[in-house]
């Protein structure tokens, strides 16, 4: 296991055979005698994880982790796991360790087998999280702030910052999936977030928050005529960039639509201020795409009143269509997921039809570690199903999935790639999926 393990302990025995024993297993090892040690040495250093003995002279183990905390918390630094080490059978001494946020014990003399498996799961379980906090505030395939995460901040600027609030969409996106394929849709997302980051300021945030739906907070870009460039540059830019990508006789009416407000001018509250982007992006795409609109109080009365229907019709498909609709199955919450199911149910008695529903469960004796694979295995159900199914997290480790339209004879297939592309993710040793599918058929109502 490629990892970097620093051993602290005043005894030149333990620290000699903990040394044989890891680097055995292609470890990288650093031997320290003291807490004092320790902390010059975190200083400089970022291991991936720390054996620390208790029954040390001067600083004991609890005072060194209490010290090395501390360290992190003023350096803004992400908390390295400690795992103690103790030669007394002292359960006492234990149960403080764990209170105070060890993640685990080791008795001395080191029992291979053991001192291996427990480093190997806290590492694993620390990698794992880390890459659900970057996954959590980062959008991978952009590099952007991702949706949860990014929205929060873009909040806080519209309270503090002066600026542009705006949505940035890609117009006629969907033919490039659809003509191309999605391998290739992604390289267009790629370079739409290159485009984007030539013509931002560091302190601008861009964040996705659909498929190909975006929002930003330009800061100081005050006035329409900053807007106005910043369009045609995106535009100009894009074009080129997809030529290059696709090939000049592509043809495809590709563009950036943007709808924006000015912040402070209708106030500083999100919540408020979004759905006039939102409607000024609507207007940008009726008018043609690949252009802005910038939200004003003047409201368009010279259409008439059957024209004005019209659009908001088309208004309100769109909405409930959810531009930023995700590839993949639907997670929903009970509510949603009951009336979906409801209505599936109902239409497949009234004109016949069928349908197949899975219940999976993540197993495991540890909590953290199936808390975090139950999380992984909802994006995999997500990312592996067809947009037709739907997913409700019936508990933490429960997941109730309905397959609309999937005969008997296709669940072995459909099962196996769901099992296939979660064995390709990291997961926590003692994970196991449990899962029980059941087929259900009607005949259409004569």
């Amino acid at each position: 296991m490629n990892c970097w393990i620093v051993v602290v302990d005043d005894e030149m025995v333990s620290l000699a055979n903990a040394k044989t024993i890891l680097t055995e297993e292609g470890m990288r090892v650093s031997r320290l005698r003291s807490g004092k040690d320790l902390l010059k040495f975190m200083a400089r250093n970022t291991p991936d994880l720390i054996l620390l003995d208790i029954m040390m002279p001067e600083m004991d183990g609890f005072e060194t982790y209490q010290a090395l905390r501390r360290f992190e918390e003023e350096a803004g630094r992400e908390r390295t796991p400690v795992i103690f080490l103790t030669g007394a059978e002292d359960t006492e001494v234990e149960h403080r360790g764990l209170e105070i946020g060890a993640s685990d014990f080791i008795h001395k003399p080191f029992n291979k087998d053991i001192l291996i498996r427990r480093i190997y799961n806290i590492i694993m379980n620390a990698k794992v999280i880390e890459s659900l906090k970057d996954e959590a505030t980062v959008d991978n395939l952009t590099g952007f702030w991702s949706r949860v995460a990014g929205t929060k901040r873009i909040e806080e600027l519209c309270e503090s910052r002066d600026g542009t609030l705006m949505i940035l969409d890609l117009d006629n996106f969907k033919l490039v999936n659809d003509l191309y394929g999605h391998e290739m849709g992604d390289k267009v997302l790629k370079t739409f977030a290159d485009v984007v980051r030539r013509n931002t300021r560091k302190g601008d945030v861009v964040v996705r928050i659909g498929g190909d739906e975006f929002t930003a907070f330009c800061c100081n870009l005050c006035d329409e005529t900053g807007l106005a460039a910043l369009c045609s540059r995106l535009n100009e830019q894009y074009t080129l960039e997809i030529d290059r990508l696709l090939g000049s006789e592509h043809d495809l009416p590709l563009g950036i639509s943007i709808g924006a407000v000015m912040v402070p001018d209708y106030g500083r509250d999100y919540g408020k201020l979004f759905p006039l982007v939102d409607s000024s992006l609507y207007q940008a795409k009726h008018k043609g795409k690949r252009g802005y609109v910038l939200h004003a109080k003047e409201v368009d009365t010279t259409l008439p009143p059957e024209e004005n229907l019209k659009l908001e019709l088309e208004r309100i498909t769109q909405i409930v269509e959810e531009r930023s609709d995700k590839d993949g199955a639907l997670l929903l919450g009970l509510d949603q997921f009951s009336s979906i199911y409801r209505f599936v149910k109902r239409f497949s008695q009234r004109y016949g039809g069928s349908a197949s529903k899975f219940l999976f469960v993540v197993c495991g004796e540890d909590d953290l570690a199936v808390k975090i694979a139950a999380q992984q295995f909802s994006e995999c159900l997500q990312k592996t199903l067809r947009r037709s199914d739907i997913i409700m997290q019936n508990k933490s480790n429960e997941f109730f999935v309905l397959l609309p339209e999937l005969e008997a004879q296709h669940i072995d297939s459909v099962l196996g790639r769901i099992m296939r592309a979660w064995d390709t993710l990291p997961h926590a040793e003692g994970i196991s999926i449990e899962h029980i599918c059941a087929h259900i058929s009607y005949k259409k109502d004569s």
